[in-house]
């Protein structure tokens, strides 16, 4: 049996505070302490060292986004947000997401009875227990603007920057394809690679990530606002074009339908994941073949590994998050260990590695 994950709470309703943690002890977690605002979060978190931290987002003297970012400065912690997950709470969350936080639940209401706890305890002591696991950091932040269609862009991690007009020699209706696919911590993920990625990158982007329904078109907004790439939730019928990247959203499977084109799928959960990214790289795998490369990134469970099966049969080509730089080391794991990997690439080095290949591929078409 697996050790208690040990959890601080921090919410400045004291109802709230005692409803979560009744829920996470009643889930077998121990709450080693509570506190009641975001100013007290860091402090309290060197002192009680907990393995995760739930944390309320509006808050009166530092709300939990300021605390976050804090807390991921000085002393890095797996990170719950509790949330409305509707409206500016959505936009609050997914923002929580990129800085750092490796999930969010809906708060609890607060005239939960024992009788009704249930489905509320199952989910928030599940992402509790999947965040005790994760490893997290501090992360850069986003280019301070997008780079400029036509000039290098630099990567980071000591590497040189490839040019971006190599690489738009990739381009062409019948161009090869780039799918993202990710889960905990995806985000953050997401946060540290698209927006590093050059605006004329020369081919289509998929993203799956894994996220509640009403999230992923704020994910799509907040990268577009960070990018030289477009980025935009994909629609029920729509468009593969080049240096766009195109996002699924929750609740549908993102399908590729032929060369150019994608659709979305309303056929059920597999796993319990809709979209599922391995209905996205296997249809993309009959329609593009050796033409499509597959980047696989943090993530719970095994999503991805059915679909880099189809694309190694076609020759794609597929790389691994590097386990040292993933917050949880699920999906990547089981591709390499699958020997379906054809590299294991650290985060701040995967923009490069993407540019390099769709760079290659634009050689050999102008060749």
């Amino acid at each position: 049996m697996p050790p208690k994950a040990r959890v601080l709470i921090c919410d400045d309703s004291p109802l709230m505070r005692r409803v979560l943690a009744d829920l996470l002890t009643d889930g077998g977690m121990e709450v080693v302490a509570q506190v009641s605002d975001g100013a007290d979060l860091v402090a309290g978190v060197q002192r009680y060292k907990p393995d995760v931290v739930t944390l309320d987002v509006e808050m009166p003297r530092k709300d939990g986004l300021s605390a976050l970012a804090d807390l991921m400065k000085v002393q890095p912690t797996p990170v719950i947000m509790c949330s409305t997950l509707t409206g500016q709470g959505a936009r609050e969350s997914v923002k929580a997401l990129q800085l750092g936080a490796v999930d969010v639940v809906q708060k609890p209401a607060l005239r939960l009875t024992p009788s009704a706890w249930g489905p509320t305890r199952d989910e928030l002591v599940a992402k509790v227990r999947e965040a005790a696991m994760a490893k997290v950091r501090a992360i850069r932040p986003a280019p301070s603007r997008p780079a400029a269609p036509g000039r290098p862009v630099s990567t980071g991690g000591g590497q040189p920057p490839v040019s971006a007009e190599l690489a738009a020699r990739a381009r062409g209706g019948n161009g090869p394809l780039v799918i993202i696919a990710t889960s905990t911590g995806g985000p953050r993920a997401l946060h540290e690679v698209v927006p590093r990625l050059p605006g004329q990158l020369g081919v289509g982007v998929l993203i799956v990530q894994h996220m509640p329904v009403g999230f992923t078109k704020t994910l799509a907004e907040r990268l577009d606002s960070e990018s030289a790439l477009t980025v935009r939730e994909a629609r029920n019928v729509d468009k593969i074009t080049p240096d766009v990247a195109l996002l699924a959203p929750a609740g549908s499977h993102l399908e590729v339908a032929s060369i150019g084109n994608t659709r979305l799928s309303d056929a059920a959960p597999i796993g319990n994941l809709k979209p599922r990214a391995d209905v996205t790289i296997s249809s993309a795998a009959k329609v593009y073949g050796n033409r499509v490369l597959l980047i696989v990134l943090t993530g719970m469970g095994n999503d991805g590994e059915v679909g880099a099966r189809d694309l190694k049969k076609a020759g794609g080509r597929i790389l691994t998050e590097d386990e040292r730089t993933c917050v949880i080391y699920g999906m990547p794991r089981a591709v390499k260990e699958a020997g379906l990997s054809d590299g294991a690439v650290p985060l701040d080095v995967m923009p490069l590695a993407i540019v390099e290949t769709v760079a290659a591929w634009g050689r050999a078409k102008a060749a």
